[in-house]
């Protein structure tokens, strides 16, 4: 369809409600809106239209402003009691520094209602000056107005997402796909630490199966969309529609994440005894390299590398590290120190307060590049012992995270 044929049927777009379900009441609490035009068995997306470079901004503009206005017209008498998601393409809202496109919004909203307004923008698409727009969307904010950050990944600025303070952002439920977990997981990770972080909250969307709702859920996710749970209609869906199944399907999910921690539990305090026992048995100190080894050998099911330090983090004894088959000890690593990595100091201060070792949290070893969690605890001296423990290890305990 051509942008002439378009613009000769904008009286013709029809207006889908999507809705969105939060995972703490397992009912719709907000409607995300779609705009279509259809012609000679072609459907186009009002929203995607308006990312068209090749389409002038200003004809772009008028569109978006045209769809936005007919949809709020429709639905503002009711927005009181949901929120409303609805398309904001920044480089055009930036045209004019936002006056058409807030203006409407004030013009056919009441004040009290804009702070169930999100405004649903594509960060990675925006090729304008980043802070020119958190000028306008702080602004826009002070209104009560929501932005959310659409297909957020592996292209998606983590600079952005700080500089505009996105309220919600939309993970298309393919960055949790399992198949593509692997290659994305640090990405999402980072994301969801960085939400986390900064009060944002994660909206999974284009959910098909019940295994992507419970692998968002499990994620952290608060809100949730897509055809699995209810496709989007002309009219608005009944918000309670979903409610016994929803909390059904999450009570499973609570079941079974109850009993994959209860596991994860129990093999790490099964690792902690095994570990504890050994090192009593031998009472290692950084003076005798012999015992290290014969730690080592001991541990040799879970560990490849241990090493001890003072409480300043200063490595007094070599490195004792699995390879080519055997244990090598590597004296070079002796006066390094390792209060930088975050945490350090602070771990060292629980062992010697509370007395019990600790396993850190997942990470990947600076050396071998593989993912590992380290156990540390008190030993004589006023020093402390690190365990490197295998990723083979974690994996088959099922304790990798």
């Amino acid at each position: 369809m051509s942008v002439l044929e378009l613009l000769d049927k904008l009286d013709q777009i029809e207006i889908l409600y999507e809705p969105i379900y939060s995972a703490d009441g397992h009912r719709v609490i907000a409607y995300e809106v779609i705009g279509q035009v259809e012609s000679e068995n072609k459907i186009i997306n009002i929203e995607k239209f308006t990312y068209e470079k090749d389409v002038p901004a200003d004809i772009r503009a008028e569109i978006e402003l045209l769809f936005v206005r007919k949809t709020l017209q429709a639905v503002a008498h009711l927005i009181d009691d949901f929120g409303l998601y609805i398309p904001c393409n920044p480089e055009l809202l930036m045209l004019d520094f936002g006056e058409n496109y807030f203006s409407m919004l004030k013009e056919i909203v009441v004040e009290s209602n804009l702070s169930n307004i999100t405004l649903v923008m594509t960060e990675h698409k925006f090729d304008g000056e980043t802070n020119q727009l958190q000028h306008l969307i702080r602004y826009i904010k002070t209104y009560g107005v929501k932005i959310a950050f659409a297909d957020v990944g592996s292209q998606t600025q983590l600079e952005n997402i700080m500089l505009l303070e996105p309220s919600i952002l939309k993970l298309n439920v393919g960055q949790l796909n399992y198949n593509l977990w692997g290659a994305q997981n640090h990405a999402f990770s980072t994301i969801r630490t960085l939400a986390v972080k900064m009060g944002t909250q994660l909206l999974i969307e284009n959910i098909e199966t019940v295994y992507q709702l419970q692998h968002g859920w499990k994620n952290g996710a608060r809100y949730y969309k897509g055809p699995y749970l209810q496709l989007p209609q002309k009219k608005l869906h009944a918000r309670d529609s979903l409610k016994e199944r929803f909390r059904k399907e999450c009570e499973q999910f609570i079941a079974t994440e109850k009993k994959q921690l209860l596991h994860k539990y129990d093999e790490m305090k099964r690792l902690e005894r095994v570990i504890c026992t050994i090192v009593e048995q031998l009472n290692p100190t950084s003076m005798q390299n012999e015992k290290l080894l014969e730690l080592a050998k001991a541990l040799e099911d879970c560990a490849f590398r241990l090493y001890i330090c003072d409480n300043n983090g200063f490595q007094t004894s070599p490195n004792i590290s699995w390879k080519d088959g055997k244990w090598e000890m590597h004296q070079e690593t002796i006066g390094k120190n390792w209060s930088w990595r975050p945490y350090f100091l602070l771990n060292i201060i629980k062992m010697t307060k509370d007395n019990q070792g600790e396993l850190s949290g997942v990470y990947s070893d600076i050396e071998t590049g593989e993912l590992t969690r380290t156990y540390s605890m008190a030993i004589a001296n006023e020093e402390f012992l690190f365990i490197d423990i295998k990723y083979d290890y974690l994996y088959e305990h099922n304790i990798v995270n």
